[in-house]
């Protein structure tokens, strides 16, 4: 997988959670702080999202139109409206109504309506990917006419399943909202200038830091060291070196052991595989010497963060 999927799914806890919400003016709706990252698309209709003043002292509110989709990174309460001088109120759990293939909640009164899609994916936030990490908070992509054309188009077919649900919905439309988090992510990435001389942004883009990071991801297990993969960039040790940490924010094998660890972490909440399994996908020759590296890492012993983990 490349590097964008990986670092998702590394962070991944669990299925996404949506609704549709339908408003119809006057009409406000209060959303509190959730455990990762939310997002709203607008299927039909306009609306502004306004971000809470704890989350940020200077809110700026955001006029959303028709497709247009929004990302929040950390999930931050928010709110939405018809208008930033309608009264936010929470949801009531008698508003909700469940509708395959997902449910619905209607609030408002008897003006024009707003129809989105909202909802939550679940990422571990304890230990974001310095990739998601280096994101806004908060990611506006207003619709435009023949830009983001992938998805443009996923927003039109989620919104026809969803306006007119038939045989096969239930599939297809848990399909496309756990694929949206991609098409997102990747618009946003793409339609960042060319200009940008560190992050993750430039790091993805660097003909020599980029194939390092594909290598580390594509196999973290193998043997790699600062000469192995600086002679994949085609260039010296100590300009790799210096290269790859000024735009990826820390030096090659400090990376590698970070991700090593992290996928370990996948694979001990995802996986049923014996630990010796666990620690040689992770570059550890023995047990014991994963065990240690897993412990300083996360402050548990394998075993005791893989019986947490399935308890949770």
């Amino acid at each position: 997988m490349d590097v964008l999927t990986e670092a998702l799914a590394s962070m991944r806890t669990g299925r996404p959670a949506s609704v549709r919400t339908d408003g119809r003016a006057p009409w406000g709706l209060r959303l509190p702080p959730v455990a990762g990252a939310s997002f709203h698309v607008v299927l039909h209709g306009t609306c502004w999202l306004i971000p809470l003043p704890d989350a940020d002292p200077h809110p700026e509110p955001i006029a959303l139109g028709p497709g247009d989709v929004v990302f929040l990174r950390d999930g931050r309460g928010h709110i939405l409206a018809d208008d930033p001088a309608s009264p936010p109120a929470e949801a009531r759990p008698e508003q909700f109504r469940q509708r395959p293939p997902i449910g619905s909640l209607a609030i408002g009164g008897d003006g024009p309506r707003t129809s989105l899609l909202c909802g939550s994916y679940h990422l571990d936030q304890g230990r974001p990917h310095p990739l998601v990490r280096q994101l806004p908070a908060v990611i506006h992509l207003p619709a435009r006419h023949g830009r983001r054309t992938e998805l443009a188009a996923a927003v039109q077919l989620l919104g026809a399943e969803l306006d007119n649900p038939r045989i096969g919905s239930d599939g297809i439309v848990p399909a496309l909202i756990d694929s949206l988090l991609l098409y997102i992510l990747r618009a946003w990435l793409e339609e960042q200038p060319e200009s940008a001389t560190d992050g993750w942004v430039a790091a993805l883009r660097d003909p020599a830091v980029a194939p390092a990071l594909a290598a580390i991801h594509d196999d973290p297990s193998a043997p790699w060291t600062v000469e192995s993969l600086a002679s994949r960039a085609g260039l010296s040790r100590a300009a790799f070196a210096r290269r790859f940490a000024t735009l990826v924010g820390e030096p090659p094998l400090s990376y590698l052991k970070s991700w090593r660890m992290t996928r370990a972490a996948e694979l001990l909440r995802e996986a049923d595989v014996p630990l010796s399994a666990v620690a040689a996908q992770s570059g550890y020759g023995s047990e014991f010497a994963f065990g240690k590296a897993f412990k300083r890492e996360y402050g548990l012993a394998p075993g005791s963060y893989r019986r947490q983990a399935q308890a949770a």
